[in-house]
C-alpha cells in the first residue's frame, strides 16, 4: 500500500545510481546530448496522421467504428510516439535553444487536438525534481486509490479518462501558469489547428484524432506504461524499465531507469546507457511485455494503483 516507507525519496536512488555509473563508466558522459533527428521523426508522424485523418474525413462519420478501431491499432502508436518526442523537447533534448524545444513539442502536439506540450513541459520536470512526493505530479490522489481500487471495470475507465485524471493531479500539485506565452501560444495553435482540421477535412477526420490521442495514453496496452514506469509490481523497485517490442515506435521510452539516471540522454541513445553499464541495469526488475502488463493491470485484483511507488502519504 502507498504510505511511509520510512526511506528517502526515490530520487536519490537515482541520483545515488548515476554518480556509482560515471565513476565506474565516465566515457558515459558522451552520451548526454542533443538529437535534432527527433524534429524529422516528429514531421514525419505528424503528416502521417493528418493523412490519415484526411481519409476518415472524406469517407465521413457513417464509418466510425473503422475510424475509431485504426485509431486503437495504428493512431495510438502514432501519437504515442509525439508524446516521447514532447518529452525529450521537455529535457531541451533534441535542439540547443530551449525556444526551438518548445516550438518542436507544439508542433509535435498538434495531433493530439489537446493543447498539453507546454504544460508537459511544467509538470513533468516537477515529476523529476519531486519523484515520489505529494509534489509528484505523476503520484496518484488518495481518492483516485479509493475510487478505483481493485475493480477490473473501475481500472478500465481510469485509464479510459487518465488524461481528466491527469489534469485533477495538475490541479493539485500546482505549479503552471495559465497565462505563460507559450502556453497561451500552444492553446492558440492546437485551436487553431483543430478546426483547420474540421473546415477542411470534416469531422470524420476530427473524430479519429481525438480517438488516437485518448487511446495513446489511455484504455490501450501503451497505457501500461504508467504501471511499468514507478508501481511495484513483482519487486520493490520505485522505478522500473521495459525492454520490449513496442521501444521501436514508442522512442525508448520503455528505458525508464536510465531516463531517470540521465535525464540528460536522447531517446536513441539510452539502449546505449544500458549497455555502457550492464552491471548497473541487468539486474534490475524490468518488464517484457506491456500487453501482459496492461492485462495484469487490468484483471488481477493485486495490481491497482495502491502499488505506486510514493515514500511518503499519499496526497488526498
Amino acid at each position: 500500500m502507498v504510505g511511509e516507507y520510512g526511506l528517502g525519496p526515490p530520487a536519490e536512488l537515482h541520483a545515488a545510481r548515476t554518480k556509482s555509473i560515471l565513476a565506474a563508466h565516465p566515457d558515459v558522459r558522451h552520451l548526454i546530448g542533443r538529437n535534432p533527428w527527433t524534429a524529422v521523426i516528429a514531421f514525419v508522424v505528424v503528416v502521417f496522421q493528418v493523412g490519415l485523418a484526411a481519409v476518415f474525413g472524406h469517407m465521413g462519420l457513417g464509418w466510425w467504428p473503422l475510424s475509431v478501431l485504426c485509431a486503437w491499432l495504428v493512431g495510438a502508436f502514432a501519437n504515442h510516439c509525439l508524446y516521447v518526442v514532447i518529452h525529450d523537447a521537455a529535457h531541451d533534448l533534441i535542439f540547443t535553444k530551449r525556444s526551438w524545444n518548445k516550438a518542436a513539442a507544439i508542433f509535435a502536439d498538434l495531433p493530439n487536438l489537446a493543447p498539453g506540450a507546454i504544460s508537459f513541459r511544467i509538470y513533468h520536470l516537477q515529476h523529476h525534481a519531486y519523484l515520489g512526493k505529494n509534489a509528484d505530479p505523476d503520484v496518484p490522489s488518495a481518492w483516485e486509490m479509493r475510487i478505483v481500487g481493485d475493480s477490473s471495470v473501475r481500472k478500465a475507465l481510469w485509464l479510459l479518462l487518465f488524461p481528466l485524471v491527469q489534469i485533477s493531479r495538475a490541479l493539485r500539485v500546482g505549479g503552471a501558469d495559465v497565462l505563460d506565452p507559450w502556453a497561451l501560444l500552444n492553446m492558440g495553435v492546437s485551436l487553431g489547428f483543430t478546426l483547420l482540421v474540421l473546415s477542411l477535412l470534416g469531422p470524420g477526420a476530427v473524430l479519429y484524432l481525438f480517438a488516437s490521442f485518448c487511446f495513446s495514453i489511455g484504455l490501450h496496452p501503451l497505457g501500461a506504461r504508467w504501471i511499468q514506469e514507478h508501481y511495484r509490481v513483482d519487486s520493490d523497485q520505485d522505478t522500473s524499465s521495459y525492454y520490449g517490442p513496442l521501444n521501436v515506435v514508442a522512442l525508448n521510452i520503455g528505458y525508464h531507469n536510465e531516463h531517470h539516471d540521465f535525464p540528460s540522454v536522447p531517446w536513441s541513445r539510452l539502449p546505449s546507457l544500458k549497455a555502457a553499464a550492464p552491471e548497473f541495469y541487468y539486474p534490475l526488475h524490468c518488464h517484457r511485455s506491456l500487453l501482459s502488463l496492461f492485462w495484469r493491470f487490468l484483471f488481477d485484483p493485486e495490481c491497482s494503483l495502491s502499488r505506486r511507488a510514493v515514500r511518503v502519504k499519499a496526497p488526498s
